[in-house]
């Protein structure tokens, strides 16, 4: 008989695991796949202007994988230094990080639920029971009856009234209640109740709702994970940007200050000529606004210049003007590599972690339509506890003060007044949500790269055409001022040979500046600076609000 009972039990286990193993109900997230992706990115290389100038660069893309460390190609080492720091530095990165690490918090909640809860409880009170509650049902006084072993001696005349059994409580007029002492004439005096022991629950998860939850909080994990490479991805494209735009601005001003110097050579000739007779005060007076006009612009280039290194501070999570020093100096703007590794279409899909954020909320999106489902299945759990309780605190060691229980619980529900069905649509109508931003972002991020293409392609073109225009500016102004001096020509020339020489130099220097930062908008738009392994960030104990943490190298 117990062999057969003990196969019973093996049985009901295999079933019991067997159940646990196959139900999961809801629908299986198979991936995510976009409707449409392109063979290949548009053109393949950059249109190559007719006879360039030598200092032009001709850059080609070409479909070799993207280097994560995209901004060595610029070979920069101020550039290389900037974004070594930023990823350890950054404020946005450091709150992204915590954000992942709640994230893995709620997981190890969603988890939790896949595991039996036991306590452990104790408890002591000191308790007195009114005889005008539940107490006065029951008979007490002269001629009750007694039921059960009496707790120790009435006295004459008296009858005690006591149910169950038990030990003496103590001497004097007392029986029992249960475990509560009753005296004659129903005056309960107060009483102590010690107490302790363990209880455990395990809910079955025969319907697998606790394993989609925790499928749903992995893939919220793995989005946040992503958005975390993207909150990286973008910073780092945004302080080669604003780092190319500074050295942009300090090129600008290097021109405005040599052209400056020219216009003031040209007044310089002028006020020579007028006090010699060769030409009137109309000239000094157009000399002199010149040399104003062009001395007016470099105030507002100053201003470019210092907020750009604050930009640059503010990235790396400095105080203002704490990159000043090392910033100041002017340097050349980062010129293009002569190719451009762009990669294939087919491996966007993987390396944008923007995409991949996406793919991974659409996964949690379809576990939460099972964990919708399995709320219309019965609920079993198992529920057991074993404790003490004693009226006196010697009498906790012993077993003959023990209570326990032990069964299982099913719940059914039967109405909810639509709150399961309305849930169960609402899962659905996210899933459908997240599918839709998922073709969104690949869509969007096609778009990226191939309007990045198209503006690091022209913007060659352009700058080829700007360099031309630049030689020819200069050779005009140089036989605008031969002329001049020769009286074959007005001031008049000279002003406007000098005034095209300015903005054709301005113009190349903002073609350059923006050629780099094309450059840096395609790595943006192909996932450049996405890698496997995070940068290490600092621990939140390390953070403060005026002192960063040191540089750490990635």
């Amino acid at each position: 008989m117990k062999a057969r009972h003990a196969r019973g039990w093996r049985m009901a286990a295999l079933v019991t695991t067997a159940l646990v193993g196959a139900c999961t109900v809801g629908p299986d997230f198979k991936g995510a796949q976009p409707w449409w992706q392109p063979s290949s990115w548009g053109k393949s290389s950059a249109p190559t202007p007719s006879e360039p100038p030598a200092a032009t660069p001709v850059s080609t893309v070409i479909a070799r994988p993207v280097d994560p460390r995209w901004w060595d190609q610029f070979h920069d080492p101020e550039l290389t230094s900037l974004e070594q720091r930023v990823a350890p530095d950054n404020l946005d990165l450091r709150i992204a990080d915590m954000r992942l690490a709640e994230a893995r918090s709620v997981l190890g909640q969603v988890q939790a639920a896949e595991y039996p809860i036991l306590n452990a409880d104790g408890s002591y009170s000191h308790e007195y029971l009114s005889p005008q509650g539940a107490v006065a049902l029951f008979p007490t006084g002269a001629g009750a009856t007694s039921y059960g072993g009496g707790f120790g001696g009435a006295p004459a005349g008296t009858t005690a009234t006591s149910f169950g059994s038990g030990g003496a409580v103590g001497g004097g007029n007392i029986g029992t209640l249960g475990a509560i002492p009753v005296p004659a004439g129903a005056k309960i005096p107060p009483f102590n109740l010690y107490q302790y022991g363990f209880d455990a629950s395990w809910e079955i998860d025969f319907w697998g709702q606790v394993r989609r939850g925790v499928e749903a909080a992995k893939a919220t994990v793995q989005a946040t994970e992503d958005q975390q490479r993207d909150a990286l991805v973008s910073v780092e494209a945004e302080l080669a940007r604003d780092y190319i735009n500074l050295r942009g601005v300090q090129r600008t001003i290097e021109i405005t200050k040599e052209n400056l110097e020219s216009a003031r050579q040209s007044l310089e000739l002028t006020r020579q000529r007028a006090a010699q007779g060769v030409t009137t005060d109309l000239d000094v007076a157009n000399a002199e606004a010149q040399v104003s006009v062009i001395a007016a612009q470099l105030p507002a280039l100053d201003q470019q210049e210092a907020a750009l290194i604050n930009a640059l501070s503010q990235l790396l999570g400095k105080p203002p003007g704490a990159l000043k020093a090392e910033l100041e100096q002017t340097k050349p703007i980062p010129p293009v590599p002569p190719e451009v590794p762009i990669g294939l279409p087919s491996e966007l899909i993987r390396r944008r972690p923007d995409i991949r954020a996406a793919e991974a909320q659409l996964h949690a999106a379809t576990a939460q339509v099972g964990v919708a489902i399995a709320d219309f299945f019965p609920n079993v759990s198992l529920t057991g506890s074993f404790g003490i309780s004693a009226l006196h605190a010697y009498q906790l060691g012993s077993l003959d003060a023990k209570q326990y229980g032990v069964g299982p619980t099913v719940s059914l529900p039967i109405f909810r007044g639509g709150q399961l069905v309305s849930t169960l649509q609402l899962r659905r109508e996210q899933e459908k949500e997240a599918g839709l931003n998922y073709q969104k972002t690949v869509l969007q991020a096609l778009h990226d790269v191939d309007n990045a293409l198209t503006a690091y392609n022209t913007e060659q073109q352009r700058l080829a055409e700007l360099g031309r225009t630049v030689e020819a500016s200069r050779r005009a102004l140089d036989l605008a001022r031969q002329r001049y001096v020769e009286g074959v020509a007005t001031f008049l020339d000279v002003l406007t040979a000098q005034s095209t020489l300015l903005s054709a130099e301005l113009q190349q220097a903002q073609s350059q500046t923006t050629l780099s930062t094309d450059l840096v908008a395609l790595y943006k738009a192909l996932g450049g600076g996405w890698e496997q392994s995070y940068p290490d960030q600092p621990q939140p104990e390390q953070v403060k609000a005026t002192t960063p943490a040191p540089a750490k190298p990635l």
